[in-house]
């Protein structure tokens, strides 16, 4: 099983000079790969000082961007993602790996409340980990990690959609779960970080939701469809109810409600159908 380590790094250079020894000298075979993603310090410089392939980007594209980047060069049948700020340990790898031979297809370091960067994160993660456990029916103790060992072939066929920005892990865990892979998560303890985060709470907090939203519509489009349409028929039957008790009549805004029902459902059928044809390409 050859193995291709991947770290996206931006502006990376103090966290590397720690992590990538110990990743050189636990895993001498392994290939490691550092996306440099548009840095300013000496972080491609290191990385190639310490034996490992560069990819570099002429500017800033993202994490995701440089995940991307990092799959398409690398060579390894399993891909590990971890971040190059300190934050993960090569010391759990290996669980990473042992679980992944035990037939999962993706095996994701799930971070405890203390691993969290702060509070406000730690409740952002905690919220964002429930809205996904139920669009894929399938608990989520993590939905952000970035630490993760993943099949290369089937982590591939989903480069297209991810992100370039930092939901990427949000995308490929869901976009894993409802295609059917098998995913599993290990408790890990993640360290404070080398330097500061790149991440805005407010900012990249709404790309996640988007980001949730628009893999849900994607894969399971019936499960934000039917709710709407169920409120607005329950609505409409409210309102008529209402009206036909007051007045002995059907009004012109329950007829609405009822129709807006009927379309919305019938939209969310057609998105089922369209999920069905982007599997059946996918799968070809």
């Amino acid at each position: 099983m050859r193995i291709s380590i991947i770290l996206p790094a931006k502006n990376e250079a103090a966290g590397l000079g720690k992590i990538l020894p110990r990743l050189r000298q636990l895993y001498p075979d392994a290939e490691i790969i550092v996306v440099d993603d548009g840095s300013t310090d000496d972080t491609a410089e290191l990385a190639r000082r310490l034996t490992c392939k560069v990819v570099q980007h002429p500017y800033s594209k993202g994490n995701g961007a440089a995940i991307k980047s990092g799959a398409r060069a690398a060579q390894g049948d399993v891909l590990v993602f971890m971040d190059a700020d300190g934050q993960h340990q090569p010391e759990d790898i290996p669980r990473l790996l042992a679980h992944l031979q035990r037939g999962y297809d993706m095996v994701v370091g799930a971070r405890g409340g203390s691993g969290q960067a702060n509070r406000h994160r730690a409740v952002a993660n905690a919220l964002y980990n429930r809205l996904a456990s139920w669009v894929v029916e399938h608990e989520i103790p993590d939905l952000t990690s970035g630490f993760r060992a993943v099949d290369a072939v089937k982590f591939k066929r989903f480069l297209s959609l991810l992100p370039n920005g930092f939901s990427y892990p949000t995308t490929i865990t869901m976009s894993f779960f409802r295609a059917g892979y098998s995913v599993d998560y290990l408790p890990i303890e993640a360290a404070r970080r080398s330097g500061r985060s790149h991440i805005r709470v407010l900012r990249d907090g709404f790309k996640f939701f988007m980001i949730i939203f628009k893999i849900a519509t994607l894969y399971s489009p019936l499960k934000l469809f039917l709710p709407i349409s169920f409120s607005f028929f329950m609505t409409g039957v409210a309102y008529y109810t209402y009206t036909f008790l007051s007045f002995h009549r059907l009004t012109i805004m329950s007829a609405l409600l009822f129709i807006t029902a009927v379309l919305v459902f019938l939209m969310g059928l057609i998105s089922e159908q369209i999920t069905a044809l982007y599997f059946k390409n996918s799968e070809d």
